[in-house]
């Protein structure tokens, strides 16, 4: 089939027009990085762009250095792994919970749950409640309070809802009981949803950084978003030991753009495995039937 002429030009201005769109998405992370491997001469007097100028990585060196950066960033891998298990285990079983219309109460537990969305204990009360537990200074503070998150429990619960019941009805004939049809049935045939949601808690645990300010009183025990924090806000000279008079001025000229790529770089690695399944797993478990 011949493409006509008007839609041969259409098909070019289309094609102009995304990719600005591209660029204007991809801009300000570009600026970040190239200041981040600019001297800080260059970053002053605002002449760096998306080309680093005056190619420098002094901040990474100094960073990279520092010991105490490493455990942080390993305390971040560890409390995004077990926060994003815990909070999926337990967001899946609610979820799979309230979609069946068999359940006693569902109405009100699903009222329940969204009355949460809204109004909460409070900033004293919950501090009171972790310190009650025995959770300060420990990793559970972090990951447990907020390992459901409502919004994606809704999601998750509209998607298993909106599978055939006669395919559980066909399962139990074989001889499975509840547990069986939801792992051998419901989640292989749940892939979107669940690395949707995956993404979600990883995300949200990965750049989590108030409750750990809270309950965290020992720098060994510090998500490497703290470390950043106070680097940026000058709280700490770890980063900073044994640096030179001129290290430090390049330092505190790029520290913020450092610390923005440090730690967007494993989420940015991450989500091309998962971004297939993102529209539809937020879609098909945003319509409800």
């Amino acid at each position: 089939m011949l493409e006509s002429k008007s839609y041969k030009v259409f098909k070019v201005f289309n094609a102009i027009f995304l990719l600005l769109v591209v660029f204007i998405t991809l801009y300000p992370f570009l600026n970040v990085v190239a200041q981040s491997f600019s001297s800080e001469a260059y970053i002053n007097s605002g002449k760096v762009s998306i080309i680093p100028r005056g190619f420098n990585v002094e901040t990474y060196k100094t960073i990279s250095r520092d010991n105490m950066f490493w455990t942080n960033y390993k305390n971040t891998i560890i409390y995004t792994v077990v926060g994003t298990l815990i909070s999926m285990f337990m967001t899946t079983i609610f979820a799979y919970a309230l979609s069946k219309k068999r359940l006693m109460g569902r109405k009100f537990l699903t009222m329940f749950a969204v009355f949460t969305m809204f109004f909460s204990g409070g900033l004293i009360p919950n501090y009171v409640l972790i310190n009650s537990l025995g959770f300060n200074n420990t990793m559970w503070a972090l990951v447990v309070p907020g390992a459901i998150s409502i919004y994606n429990m809704l999601i998750m619960k509209s998607f298993f809802e909106n599978m055939p019941e006669e395919l559980e009805e066909a399962a139990a004939i074989d001889g499975l009981n509840t547990y069986g049809i939801l792992l051998r049935i419901i989640l292989p045939l749940s892939k979107a949803v669940m690395a949707t949601m995956v993404l979600f808690y990883a995300v949200g645990h990965w750049n989590s950084w108030f409750p750990a300010f809270l309950y965290l009183d020992k720098k060994e025990l510090f998500p490497v978003t703290i470390y950043l924090r106070n680097m940026i806000a000058g709280a700490t000279g770890g980063a900073s030991a044994g640096a030179s008079a001129d290290s430090l001025t390049q330092i505190s000229a790029n520290i913020k753009s450092v610390t923005m790529v440090l730690t967007i770089l494993p989420i940015l690695t991450i989500y091309p495995f998962v971004q297939r399944y993102f529209v539809t797993g937020i879609m098909l478990g945003s319509v409800k039937q």
